[in-house]
């Protein structure tokens, strides 16, 4: 692969660097510009700086500074710091120097677009196109409980008409595409202060730069997302009063 990746563990890694010893410092801070290099030149995906979010006194601060910021922690910094695809390790490195500590954001409806469900409908939809050899694409999951499947651009704008050509449109499915002008935050950066996003697959030399089409994914995910909700367990409040 021509260079090394380093495990960093999210937000929290990047809170303890202050505590290490400058030696420790300047690998921490290697291993994170190799990480940015590794999206931006390895898989071919520009990356953006993002904020960061801390919990103080009960309070979430974003690093932004703004003190009533409506998304902190989830938010790019200043688009004129992305790193461009291509990028290689000694210019990721430089870019990086302006915004150490800063989240790695990537923007959709570029690369790719993102069609997004909740975990456990991903792990089980993952399962069921794996047994019938759809090609996969990366897929990342959240802290918060969310799953981001990468798909060929321009899913978001057509999801509407592709759950229509299935039948899907009129059902109440926990399903939404990410495309122009969005973003997801990259593994293994911190979402909003709830923990590291993670890898369920990781990009691939094959797939990071072919996503596949959301055509290929979307019946079996619009039909794990329905089933999903159908026999989901209840709580005492879903019950009939009559049998509470």
């Amino acid at each position: 692969m021509g260079f090394t990746i380093g495990a960093i563990s999210g937000l929290s890694g990047i809170r303890e660097i202050r505590e290490l010893r400058p030696g420790a410092r300047r690998r921490e801070r290697a291993q994170v510009c190799t990480r940015v290099a590794e999206y931006t030149s390895l898989w071919g995906w520009d990356l953006i700086p993002g904020a960061r979010a801390t919990r103080s006194g009960g309070r979430v601060v974003c690093s932004c500074g703004a003190r009533a910021c409506p998304s902190p922690g989830d938010h790019p910094l200043d688009a004129s710091l992305e790193v461009p695809a291509g990028a290689t390790v000694e210019e990721a490195s430089r870019a990086w120097a302006a915004v150490p500590g800063a989240a790695m954001l990537l923007p959709t409806g570029r690369a790719f677009d993102v069609i997004e469900v909740g975990e456990h409908a991903a792990l089980c939809a993952l399962a069921r196109l794996e047994r019938m050899g759809v090609p996969l694409g990366p897929v990342a999951a959240t802290p918060a409980g969310r799953a981001w499947f990468l798909v060929a651009p321009g899913a978001a704008a057509e999801l509407p008409e592709l759950l229509y050509r299935m039948g899907w449109d009129d059902a109440d499915l926990d399903l939404r595409g990410r495309g122009e002008g969005e973003h997801i935050t990259a593994p293994p950066s911190d979402l909003a202060g709830h923990g590291p996003v993670r890898w369920l697959r990781p990009p691939t030399l094959e797939r990071a730069g072919r996503p596949p089409q959301a055509r290929l994914l979307l019946g079996t995910l619009a039909y794990v997302c329905h089933r999903s909700a159908v026999v989901r367990p209840r709580t005492p409040q879903d019950r009939p009063a009559a049998v509470r």
